[in-house]
């Protein structure tokens, strides 16, 4: 798993950002996003980053990604709408 987190300026550009990330996970917060991990989307999202969003940066701007092990996201403690949406529910 990978967090996403960035605080960029330029509305524009931050609405880029947000949809660019919205492909490969989902909202935890304004600014913070959850994406399942594997290098090949790591590779995409940081390819992206220097390619398209880096050069129009100003000297304010900053994106996180932090990774987190399959045995430290197990550990995660969830509340509110994020604890909501890891139940897994059956209809039969």
């Amino acid at each position: 798993m990978l967090i996403v987190t960035y605080d960029i300026s330029d509305d524009k550009v931050r609405a880029k950002f947000s949809r660019l990330l919205k492909k490969f996970g989902r909202m935890l917060q304004y600014s913070v996003y959850e994406i399942k991990n594997s290098q090949r989307i790591l590779n995409i999202l940081i390819t992206e980053i220097e390619m398209t969003f880096a050069p129009k940066f100003s000297w304010a701007d900053s994106i996180l990604i932090i990774p987190i092990s399959k045995a430290h996201s197990e550990k995660v403690i969830r509340y509110g709408q994020p604890a909501m949406e890891e139940e897994e529910i059956l209809f039969l």
